[in-house]
């Protein structure tokens, strides 16, 4: 998780072009980011990024299936991609190098490389909130399951 971590801080530069560039659109970053989250089934990163992905022009319908894990309604064009991001986050961002290269091949290799910084930055956040949702299961097993009767 570490290394996780440590990837936005040591990728700053690719993570604006991701952010600003007109490589990944707001809404095609939000479909990534979706992919990822269903995958990594993080409550918190759903629910910003079901807002987040409202506010980029999704419908509704869309936004539910894709937190379901269907890519059905996404562009053919950004089919690939958020193919490749199930994939990604399913290896735990480790993906088979023959299914990367379908990925070049579809995208070249400015975009894809794009396209893998919003992996990043999701996996990042879907870290960080799974973690939180394991600190405060045991925070709160704790003291519900510590609780004595009196004999």
């Amino acid at each position: 998780m570490a290394a996780d971590l440590a990837w936005p801080l040591r990728h700053r530069r690719a993570l604006r072009q991701a952010m600003r560039g007109g490589l990944v659109s707001h809404a095609f970053r939000e479909r990534l980011m979706m992919a990822v989250t269903a995958v990594n089934q993080c409550r918190y990163c759903s629910y910003f990024h079901a807002q987040e992905s409202l506010r980029a022009g999704l419908p509704p319908d869309e936004i539910r299936q894709l937190l379901d894990g269907n890519v059905n309604q996404a562009p053919a064009e950004e089919l690939p991609a958020l193919l490749y991001a199930q994939h990604w986050a399913e290896s735990n961002g480790r993906p088979d190098p023959a299914v990367r290269q379908q990925l070049l091949d579809s995208y070249g290799q400015e975009r894809t490389e794009a396209i893998e910084t919003v992996l990043h930055m999701i996996r990042t956040g879907n870290l960080l909130g799974n973690t939180t949702d394991w600190l405060l299961h045991k925070l709160s097993f704790g003291r519900m399951g510590g609780v004595k009767r009196k004999k």
